[in-house]
C-alpha cells in the first residue's frame, strides 16, 4: 500500500507533508530526506486511529502530479486489509476468534499494529473470513 503524499515547502524551511487519503497523517521535516522519513512514520501512526475507532482505512488513491508515494510497511498493510475485511463482513474480533478456533486475546494481537504477527497467522485469519492472502513479487 503506497499512499500519495504532498510535500509543501514550509515558510520557515523544510517541508510539511500531508496525505489526501489519510488526513490524520500530517508531519514535517527540516529537509526532504527528514520529511520523507517523518511521512512514513506519520502514515503508520495515523493507522492507529482507524484501528482504535474500528473504521475502514481508505485505500490509497492514484498519485497526482507532484505527489510522492509513501509505503505502508507490508505487515501493517496486511493488518489494514484484515481490518477492512472484518468491517466489511461485520465480523468482530470475538467472532474471528471463534472462526479461527483461538482465544479472543490472540485476535486482538493479530489486529494490533504494534504486535509482530506471522504472515501464516494473518493468512489463517483471512482464510477464516473466506478470503485468501496472496503475495506477489514484482
Amino acid at each position: 500500500m503506497k499512499y500519495p503524499a504532498i510535500f509543501t515547502p514550509a515558510d520557515e524551511g523544510g517541508f510539511v507533508v500531508t496525505f489526501r487519503d489519510i488526513p490524520e497523517a500530517i508531519t514535517q521535516g527540516d529537509d526532504e530526506a527528514e520529511a520523507f522519513a517523518m511521512a512514513a512514520d506519520a502514515l503508520l501512526t495515523a493507522m492507529d486511529f482507524y484501528f482504535e475507532d474500528r473504521r475502514p482505512v481508505p485505500a490509497p488513491s492514484a498519485p497526482e502530479d507532484g505527489e510522492r508515494l509513501i509505503d505502508l510497511p507490508l505487515s501493517a498493510s496486511a493488518k489494514v486489509l484484515l481490518l477492512n475485511e472484518m468491517l466489511t463482513q461485520k465480523v468482530r474480533p470475538a467472532d474471528l476468534a471463534r472462526l479461527m478456533g483461538i482465544k479472543p486475546q490472540e485476535v486482538n494481537r493479530i489486529i494490533d499494529l504494534g504486535h509482530a504477527t506471522k504472515i501464516d497467522t494473518l493468512a489463517g485469519a483471512f482464510k477464516a473470513l473466506g478470503r485468501e492472502l496472496d503475495i506477489i513479487v514484482r
